[in-house]
């Protein structure tokens, strides 16, 4: 467990000058039990005195369950934002939507290759795609007060996707994971993203936290991190 935190801290201090955000996956964190648990409520502390805190949890329930998930995360690790997924529908998202404080990123079309067994079907009036409709939807839902309260994450290995989702939920935040490790086109999606109106994040985690699995991890990290952000300057930098 030491080392685990020291690998976590580390690499907080190392990136930070170049992170908009953190993203905590909680599993990783819950698989080692209550002190994962605690170590995850630290790791988050120590990331929300450098930049925003996205816990990556993907929780989604109804009832009493979804207002306990949304307690554990926002009040009990004091995250800025967690992702959520939006099967069990609207009631289950509201105590996460609901709280004006904070974002919860409503998962959309994701970075798997699985991603299409089921977000790709035609649903509902004109066959549109699922991940379309689910993006349409949390679009009308945060138009509801409290406003500003939701995003979409859109994987990086679908541009074209990223581009419709952007399109149908104009002004909505993004995450983007999927870039590194999992193949995502970083260029291609902030192309796509160009000239459009709304924040995103381009998620990075295996490709920053193991540039290096030797004594040199930090540092390492910090050079990954750095050339990436340089990556996405030059891409979203308007032509002259």
């Amino acid at each position: 467990m030491r080392a685990v935190r020291r690998f976590c801290l580390e690499l907080i201090e190392a990136t930070a000058d170049q992170a908009a955000a953190f993203k905590p996956n909680a599993a990783f964190f819950e698989q080692m039990g209550h002190e994962g648990w605690e170590l995850l409520r630290e790791v988050v502390q120590a990331a929300a005195q450098r930049a925003l805190v996205v816990v990556d949890a993907k929780r989604g329930d109804i009832g009493s369950t979804a207002v306990a998930y949304a307690r554990a995360i926002f009040d009990g690790l004091e995250a800025d934002a967690c992702t959520v997924n939006p099967y069990l529908g609207r009631d289950a998202l509201r105590p996460f939507l609901d709280r004006p404080d904070r974002l919860a990123f409503v998962v959309c079309r994701t970075s798997n290759p699985g991603a299409a067994d089921f977000q790709d079907l035609p649903v509902g009036t004109g066959g549109a795609p699922l991940y379309v409709q689910v993006a349409r939807a949390v679009a009308e839902w945060d138009k509801e007060p409290p406003r500003g309260t939701a995003g979409l994450v859109v994987g990086a290995t679908w541009p074209k996707e990223l581009g419709r989702v952007r399109a149908e939920a104009p002004g909505l935040p993004l995450l983007i994971p999927g870039v590194g490790a999992q193949g995502g086109d970083l260029e291609a999606c902030v192309g796509e993203l160009a000239g459009t109106a709304g924040s995103y994040l381009i998620s990075v985690s295996r490709a920053v936290a193991g540039a290096s699995s030797g004594p040199d991890f930090a540092e390492a990290a910090a050079r990954a991190a750095m050339a990436l952000r340089q990556r996405i300057a030059a891409t979203a930098q308007p032509a002259e």
